[in-house]
């Protein structure tokens, strides 16, 4: 089947597997390898993306049920003159990652949770990231990332 998926503001097109998922067309075939995969279940949010400004786990979504659409992945957060993104920057600032392997996923769904709710609390930080998990922290510093991408004071 052959695919036309908006990738980063870039059309991209390729011919797939009808079953292929969305995690290994960014991946194999658009050559994007932000995107980690890491359960294959839904389960660590290690493949989140935007689809259409949405987040979405990409491996439970069909490269074909992309066709037609905008997909944004960490690569694309960065703006034309690479400059960081709010909320790659408070990651950074915020030491919001260690070994790195959930931090797109989690930058990506951090993303999402600030469009449609700017300024969270830190509860509300820790349940729009429930489905995304990180094995080396306890989220401490990730929250605060996403606190400090918001704008608003972090409390140490």
């Amino acid at each position: 089947m052959r695919v036309s998926i908006e990738v980063n503001g870039r059309t991209t097109a390729g011919e797939v597997p009808d079953r292929t998922l969305l995690v290994h067309y960014l991946r194999d075939t658009v050559g994007l390898t932000g995107t980690n995969i890491g359960c294959d279940t839904t389960s660590c949010g290690a493949c989140t993306v935007l689809l259409d400004g949405e987040s979405v786990k990409s491996c439970t979504v069909l490269a074909a049920q992309a066709d037609g659409h905008e997909v944004t992945t960490v690569e694309g957060l960065a703006g034309e003159s690479g400059e960081l993104h709010p909320v790659q920057r408070a990651f950074r600032e915020q030491h919001g990652l260690q070994c790195g392997f959930c931090t797109p996923g989690m930058m990506m769904a951090s993303v999402s949770l600030l469009k449609e709710n700017p300024k969270p609390s830190r509860r509300e930080v820790r349940e729009a990231l429930e489905g995304n998990l990180c094995r080396c922290t306890g989220y401490h510093n990730i929250v605060s990332a996403v606190v400090e991408a918001s704008g608003q004071e972090v409390d140490r």
